[in-house]
């Protein structure tokens, strides 16, 4: 995938463990160009950017790099990184269910998936380069839709520098849910960066409002979060008696 070349370099915060690239790889890489298929690769054509909070850890945050295959209308993939230039490094994988999908799901399965109407009417969720009807189309498709995240390598974030390889085990992350939740230091350090406008893209999709519904799981780290404001649009199911309907995005 080419970035379009207005989109604002973000690169990798560390260089990982060990030596520097030999010769061979020259020679490796030439004939992976013309010998081999990057085949699997070829559709993760969407990109966007937002923040990722581990679950039941509210100060391991980070800025999450999405490059993403639409499978469907109700499944996309992701691969995450933690820039997007050439020496990113991967950090995780993210997939994507719409509200329909998610309704399937077992009770048990449920906890590992994140609410995503937060990211959409907050404005934190973008999609760089994208014309300006295009990145909200997109976003209205991902309403009411549900993400499971695991990340592999904290390469950087809010509690401080990163680790020169991936230890440990995978995390499972989570959304925020509230004003307040997402370290403002994260958002204003990405927005002056990549020169965007979450304020912006928040005033324009409260006209996604009418077709936020609420969702499981907006009340998972509430605790964690002392003092961070709820917007509309954003509700957890149990906060409400009012039945939800699991049908598709319109």
């Amino acid at each position: 995938m080419t970035l379009n070349p207005k989109i604002k370099d973000r690169r990798s915060p560390l260089t990982p463990a060990g030596r520097g690239k030999g010769a061979w790889l020259a020679t490796l890489e030439a004939g992976a160009h013309a010998l081999q298929s990057a085949a699997p690769l070829k559709d993760f054509d969407v990109y966007v950017v937002g923040f990722h909070c581990a679950k039941g850890e509210p100060g391991h945050q980070m800025e999450a790099h999405h490059y993403c295959k639409v499978v469907n209308d109700d499944l996309l993939q992701c691969v995450l990184f933690d820039g997007n230039t050439r020496d990113a490094q991967l950090i995780g994988i993210e997939y994507i269910v719409s509200e329909h999908l998610f309704e399937t799901l077992p009770e048990e399965e449920r906890p590992y998936w994140h609410p995503h109407n937060f990211e959409l009417l907050s404005g934190q969720l973008v999609a760089p380069g994208l014309p300006e009807k295009a990145e909200k189309a997109f976003m209205k498709r991902l309403l009411n839709s549900y993400g499971k995240t695991w990340h592999t390598w904290h390469t950087a974030g809010l509690d401080g520098p990163g680790t020169g390889l991936p230890y440990g085990d995978p995390k499972l992350m989570w959304s925020f849910n509230r004003d307040g939740e997402c370290d403002e230091t994260l958002k204003r350090d990405r927005d002056e960066a990549m020169g965007l406008d979450t304020d912006a893209r928040r005033a324009d999709r409260q006209s996604f409002l009418d077709g936020a519904r609420p969702q499981h799981g907006v009340d998972a780290m509430r605790d964690d979060f002392p003092g961070a404001t709820p917007i509309p649009g954003v509700v957890d199911v149990r906060d409400t008696t009012a039945p939800t309907d699991p049908g598709r995005p319109s």
